[in-house]
């Protein structure tokens, strides 16, 4: 059994490679049906082994490298239960994404119709080795390869200099935050002489006491994983990523490797620094709590302001990993199996939005809410999806959204929950404001500050034109995305098993059951009305272009110039650092 975990990598990295050397030979329907069949048998084999992990981890060293005396320079890949159900996840949104993009785009350029499938399959290769390997160098090594199809997925319309622009940003940005996490794995390597992440801290632990090194080494790590995660102050190549790349690959890169980045730092931490040789545990959670706390209103604020749909809702990931971040930084198990469930929620609901936003794209050839205005009253299906969507991020129960914020509150205590209710009610307010608007036509046309804010006009569709029939794929796609999301909340196996999972990776096992309480419900509840009432006020009463806007200093940091989002790389390493160190040098 252990030795078919390879294979959830290798397959969809051997079904690039023939898609590729083929690609000019193949009609472009058997390059979709080759992709799909491809993440289809992958998200099967990784449910196989998801249910054969029940009873133990696979562990398997790949060509048989295992270690002698307890070292080894081997690649080990750890199929636990958490690994394996993100490497399920993942594979299971390749497969939307691929049946929602089919012969989606333009015919591509001499004849190459696999490169589309092929560079999504490579996506998630890189995302399925992150998940399951053991090893911190890896570790990173899939990171890049992941990182660097995300470029390319990003500027996939490479005839046009926005989608050139988006890249660039999103490839420089993230290139550095590699650089530094490797800068960090060296100091680990060269303090422990080990690569696995489980010898990594058990060597730590050997020596005692954390000093200076391990928490420098500790804070490198974090960024580069911190910037994957887009979380403030790393967060601003996000929005101008999801600008310009094409819907499918903002499903991709919302929906899931986002998320990534937070899963692994919570991995990182509690596999290498959780022990007495790490770092403190109320270090940690100082600087999860506040890097969180910080994305999430930054994110808020900013996802409340956009009127460019794909900017909007890349606001609102930015906005909800700062809730995963905080109900992480938590460091138990009761608020790590909410954010558990959350995660695996809110995946399928983004991915959704997303996909409602690209029909809207293809048919109006718009992402802009003000030009969309009542034009969209004729898609009542899309309509629906859009609103379900906004109100499963607003959590509103039973969506499963809901279920992991309320069991996240419920180990977060009053602050925090005011936190995660806010937060929810905004971002969720902001997508139910154009449902109202675009889809129902509802209030005056809006009008905003033509200097410095974003807009969604006069796009070029990503099919090959508008169309007027939406396609069958394209509404199938974003109903089971958002079915998705609410059997999250429903199916208690679902939570249970979630459960289990995060009790087997962490030490202790939580306090209460992950299942509705009353006052879950009525929280999310709260927040669900709270979204519809500031949508709708929205809406009715929108604020005119020359009213006095109080975020507009913060809109203008989000300036688009690559060496400011640099600087403020630098900013988030330097806070990192001083949210760690306190613990160290009070003893």
């Amino acid at each position: 059994m252990n030795q078919l975990l390879p294979l959830i990598v290798a397959s969809p990295l051997l079904g690039a490679a023939l898609l590729v050397a083929t690609g000019r030979g193949l009609r472009r329907i058997v390059a979709e049906t080759v992709g799909c069949a491809v993440a289809a048998g992958t998200a099967g084999l990784a449910v196989y082994l998801l249910v054969a992990s029940s009873s133990r981890p696979l562990i398997e060293w790949a060509g048989g490298w295992t270690p002698r005396h307890g070292h080894s320079v081997g690649i080990v890949l750890v199929g636990d239960r958490i690994a394996l159900g993100l490497a399920t996840l993942i594979s299971l949104l390749v497969v939307a994404v691929l049946a929602y993009s089919w012969r989606y785009f333009e015919e591509p350029p001499q004849q190459q119709t696999g490169t589309f499938p092929a560079l999504v399959l490579l996506f998630q290769a890189g995302m399925c080795g992150f998940v399951l390997t053991g090893d911190l160098f890896n570790a990173f090594v899939f990171f890049e390869l992941m990182s660097v199809v995300a470029y390319a997925l990003t500027g996939y319309r490479v005839e046009e200099a926005k989608a050139v622009q988006g890249a660039l940003t999103f490839g420089i940005v993230n290139s550095l935050g590699a650089y530094v996490t490797l800068t960090g794995l060296v100091l680990l390597y060269a303090r422990t002489g080990e690569l696995g992440m489980r010898q990594i801290g058990a060597q730590l632990d050997a020596r005692g006491g954390p000093d200076a090194l391990v928490l420098v080494a500790f804070a490198l790590v974090l960024t580069g994983l911190l910037v994957k995660a887009a979380a403030v102050p790393f967060h601003f190549w996000l929005p101008d990523a999801h600008a310009v790349a094409p819907t499918p690959v903002c499903m991709l890169l919302s929906g899931v490797m986002v998320e990534l980045g937070v899963y692994g730092v919570g991995r990182v931490y509690w596999t290498i620094f959780a022990g007495p040789g790490g770092v403190a545990s109320s270090d940690a959670e100082r600087a999860l709590v506040t890097l969180g706390t910080a994305s999430a209103l930054v994110g808020a604020v900013m996802c409340w302001q956009q009127r460019h749909l794909k900017r909007l809702l890349a606001y609102s990931t930015v906005a909800h990993t700062g809730l995963f971040l905080v109900g992480l930084g938590l460091l138990g198990p009761d608020s790590t199996t909410g954010i558990a469930l959350y995660v695996l929620a809110h995946a399928g609901v983004k991915a959704a939005l997303f996909a409602c936003v690209g029909i809207l794209l293809d048919r109006y050839g718009s992402v802009d809410a003000h030009e969309l205005h009542g034009r969209a009253r004729r898609l009542p299906l899309v309509a629906g999806l859009f609103t379900a969507g906004g109100l499963a991020l607003a959590g509103l129960p039973p969506f499963g959204t809901a279920l992991g914020k309320a069991l996240t509150e419920e180990a977060a205590g009053t602050p925090l929950t005011v936190l995660f209710v806010g937060v929810s009610a905004l971002t969720g307010g902001a997508v139910l404001r154009v449902a109202a608007g675009v889809f129902g036509g509802w209030g005056p046309r809006p009008v905003g500050d033509e200097t410095y804010e974003t807009h969604g006009e006069r796009e070029k569709p990503e099919t090959s034109g508008t169309f007027g029939r939406v396609p069958d794929t394209m509404l199938a796609v974003p109903a089971a995305l958002l079915a998705g999301g609410l059997v999250v909340g429903v199916v208690p196996a679902i939570a249970t098993q979630v459960g289990r999972a995060v009790d087997e990776a962490l030490p202790g096992t939580a306090s209460v059951a992950p299942e509705w309480t009353t006052t879950g419900v009525l929280l999310g509840l709260l927040s669900a009305v709270l979204a519809v009432v500031i949508g709708t006020y929205a809406v009715l009463r929108p604020p005119g272009a020359t009213a006095r806007d109080w975020t507009a200093p913060l809109r203008r940091l989000h300036s688009g110039h690559i060496g400011d989002y640099v600087a403020w790389l630098l900013v988030g390493m330097a806070l990192l650092g001083a949210l760690t160190f306190p613990g160290y040098l009070a003893s």
